[in-house]
């Protein structure tokens, strides 16, 4: 029996995947492959959240279900934070939510807020389930164009005015996944003057707050005035506390769609383990030392991939340093442009011996350029980079 299953057909060819599965066969046959293309952390979680998690998970009255919302206490632990870092204020019981992960979060919000008929706007390049979400909740996904040579909020403004039925919801996410682009309170202001205006509910994916470099502060979208009318943001500990295979993360803003997303997770999981949950109350108000040690692993490793590429000679590549996120996003070198970001992440595969993320994999607008995820440490980055130069010098002749 063959199933016609809708919104399965609706989802385009994963492209990432592609990549993916040439690499483990590359290993499979022995070679070894310098794996730069999945956002997957490669630093530990601190000792001192896992001994607190072991300790949690010991306690049999850790072992029931929990609440699908979070413990009251982690709610409490993350509006601490956002008043500690950001000064914003928020009601642990209506404006605060635990999530399994920024992703989760998202795409049960999108899926519980969208359907048929209903228009999204979504930054493109984004990471692939701001866009996919809106697909699997069966609304209409619209495309706003994220590029180095256009202002992002006038192409929203744009692309808000064409369409019909007009939009209901803007995805966005900064500093961004793939592009490491970074704005300032400014911008913000001037999304959520024109959400406001338009009746626009935002969707902020905040997953890289911690992650900057070189004196940048990455601003909150619930900073600004007027945000949390409209805006829901969602954070995770996947990469400041290294907490990636936990599945930590919490939403916080506008009381109706932390309710909406209450509901839909009261009917689909019972949250985090509660073990776990204790252990993320720990990273939050423990020290905080482990994330600025991270925050220099990332940046050393940043150096070395974009130092090491762009030192003069035969096999240079320029590209411009990120000031957030553990990504570099880099256009591809002549005279490999024509053939496209899939297949030039393919010849780096096989030639090079390192895995990049092609692109076009994150939408149309990510086409000519490639992800390096910095998840490997100084040592193989570097041999990344004498790989790849030798690659550029010959492959390039």
């Amino acid at each position: 029996m063959q199933h016609d299953f809708n919104k399965l057909n609706r989802l385009p060819p994963y492209s990432l995947g592609e990549v993916i599965e040439l690499m483990r066969a590359a290993r499979r046959r022995g070679e070894d492959i310098i794996d730069l293309g999945m956002g997957n952390p490669d630093l530990p979680t601190p000792d001192f959240v896992v001994e607190k998690i072991c300790e949690a998970a010991r306690n049999p009255k850790n072992h029931r279900y929990s609440q699908s919302r979070g413990i009251p206490n982690l709610r409490a632990a993350v509006c601490e934070w956002y008043e500690r870092r950001y000064a914003v204020d928020l009601d642990p019981e209506s404006e605060a939510i635990a999530i399994i992960g920024a992703k989760e979060g998202l795409s049960h919000f999108v899926l519980m807020t969208i359907g048929p008929g209903d228009v999204v706007l979504c930054q493109n390049p984004a990471y692939p389930i701001h866009q996919f979400s809106v697909i699997i909740a069966g609304g209409d996904l619209r495309h706003v164009p994220l590029t180095p040579d256009s202002d992002f909020v006038e192409n929203l403004e744009a692309a808000f005015h064409r369409t019909w039925p007009r939009p209901k919801m803007l995805i966005l996410s900064f500093p961004a996944n793939p592009t490491a682009q970074v704005v300032d309170r400014s911008f913000f202001e001037r999304v959520v003057a024109f959400a406001s205006e338009n009746d626009l509910m935002i969707l902020h994916d905040f997953a890289y707050a911690e992650i900057a470099f070189d004196g940048y502060k990455p601003p909150s979208l619930l900073e600004i005035p007027g945000a949390k009318e409209i805006a829901i943001e969602f954070v995770s500990l996947s990469k400041s506390h290294s907490m990636a295979g936990w599945r930590v993360g919490f939403a916080c803003g506008n009381r109706q769609m932390i309710h909406a997303l209450t509901r839909i997770k009261s009917y689909l999981d019972y949250g985090m383990p509660q073990a776990i949950q204790i252990g993320a109350i720990s990273a939050l108000r423990g020290p905080q030392d482990c994330v600025a040690e991270n925050v220099e692993i990332y940046r050393e490793r940043r150096d070395a991939l974009v130092d090491g590429l762009g030192q003069e000679g035969p096999g240079r590549w320029k590209i411009e340093k990120p000031l957030a996120t553990m990504f570099v996003w880099a256009p591809i070198p002549e005279p490999f442009t024509a053939m496209g970001s899939l297949e030039f992440s393919k010849r780096l595969l096989a030639e090079a011996g390192v895995a990049v993320s092609a692109g076009i994999g994150f939408g149309e607008y990510g086409e000519g350029f490639v992800r390096f995820a910095l998840v490997e440490n100084k040592h193989r980055i570097r041999q990344a980079v004498r790989g790849i130069r030798k690659f550029l010098r010959e492959g390039g002749a």
